[in-house]
């Protein structure tokens, strides 16, 4: 997803604040700045500077009891960021204006924001927040919090229901007994399947874009498989940081254990080939991969600790027998044969080397073999994934 960046900008102001019945402090240096999270409809944060006289009395921090402990990006906080954590996210969930936070540090207030963000898909209704530093002798004593809001808690609660019922729709087609490699494969095939990649979807940072609207880019896809597999009790987070270098939003899932990579933006073949008249297709390179694969093409903030995923036991090419690591193109001619007659008219191979990549693209592609292994009455569609060793072939 490509990610706009905005001018920051300085807004001078005055603000009066009222101490008892008739004392009036006047509130010197105001200062805006407005910086953008990600695409359009951005996350964003607004810092005002409050300078307090003397004697001013300053709101109370409130104890919030946490409700995260399972969350990946809150296990990654110190104790004074899970407090910021659990006071930002109870704001957000009251649709509170505005409250005291308990640090004085606007870093620790952004990360926790940002983690909030990262484990939790479904906050629709928030656009970003602002901040107030309020100070004494130029030292910070204060800081307020406040959630910006897109919608009312009317309008919030009404769209909620249009969610819960795509929701129980979308995830009617798995069960409960399905294993959780099953759930995930499930969730990312038909995220692809059901929703387009489309820079100028409406609400495209949250997921009214996906579960409604059916268009979105990285983050609407992100939140929206961490919203399905939060469901389905599958530990998952959402990673922003950038690919190809650009801006970008992709999972870290924990199956049996053992954490996995899933990118679903990347998992629709027309995100990386826009220009394409093929069909739209699954590109199963970005599910369930390593951080060995992750790093030739993603780069991940640092703003959460991310493990080394090592893991190839729940890779969808090595849990479906499509892993080859020697030669053998009567069981390959197989399985692109079977695309001719599958659901998706599609089948994906990965392979073990480059050496064995290569001859597989030269046969079945160049040479034209795959004619060896079932009728051809219709075009031959095929998508690389070089950096992994990936080959789709498509017959529509």
């Amino acid at each position: 997803m490509k990610r706009k960046r905005r001018a920051i900008f300085f807004v001078i102001a005055l603000f009066i604040l009222a101490a008892a019945a008739v004392t009036v402090w006047n509130v010197q240096g105001v200062r805006e700045k407005v910086v953008d999270y990600w695409e359009e409809q951005s996350r964003e944060y607004t810092a005002f500077k409050k300078e307090l006289t003397a004697g001013t009395i300053l709101e109370k921090t409130v104890y919030v009891e946490s409700i995260s402990e399972d969350k990946y990006a809150y296990q990654c906080l110190d104790k004074e960021g899970k407090q910021v954590y659990d006071e930002i996210l109870n704001a957000i969930l009251n649709h509170t204006e505005k409250i005291t936070v308990a640090t004085l540090d606007p870093e620790v207030l952004k990360l926790a924001f940002e983690d909030v963000s990262s484990d939790y898909g479904g906050l629709f209704w928030i656009s970003g927040y602002s901040y107030t530093e309020y100070t004494r002798n130029e030292k910070i004593v204060s800081i307020e919090f406040a959630p910006k809001y897109t919608m009312t808690y009317e309008e919030r609660e009404i769209m909620q229901k249009r969610i819960d019922a795509e929701v129980e729709r979308f995830l009617s087609g798995i069960s409960s007994e399905s294993s959780d490699y099953e759930k995930v494969k499930y969730v990312f095939e038909n995220l692809v399947r059901e929703v387009d990649y489309d820079k100028g979807a409406e609400n495209s940072q949250n997921i009214i874009s996906t579960f409604i609207n059916k268009k979105t880019v990285c983050q609407g896809y992100a939140s929206a498989t961490l919203y399905l597999l939060d469901y389905l009790n599958i530990p998952c987070v959402i990673v922003t940081g950038s690919a190809n270098g650009e801006a970008h939003a992709w999972n870290l899932v924990q199956l049996d254990g053992e954490y996995y990579y899933m990118d679903t933006t990347w998992g629709n073949s027309t995100y990386l080939n826009e220009d394409s008249q093929e069909a739209k297709m699954v590109n199963y390179g970005y599910l369930l991969f390593t951080t060995e694969e992750m790093s030739a093409t993603h780069t991940p903030d640092d703003h959460i600790k991310l493990p080394e995923c090592t893991a190839i036991s729940n890779n969808y090419f090595v849990h479906e027998g499509l892993y080859f690591t020697e030669w053998l193109p009567d069981e390959i001619g197989d399985i692109y044969g079977r695309a001719a007659y599958g659901e998706d008219h599609s089948a994906t191979v990965k392979f073990a080397s480059k050496e064995l990549y290569d001859k597989a693209k030269s046969y079945f592609i160049e040479q034209q073999r795959l004619e060896d292994y079932c009728e051809i009455t219709g075009n031959v569609y095929y998508l690389e994934v070089p950096s992994q060793l990936i080959l789709t072939i498509s017959i529509k």
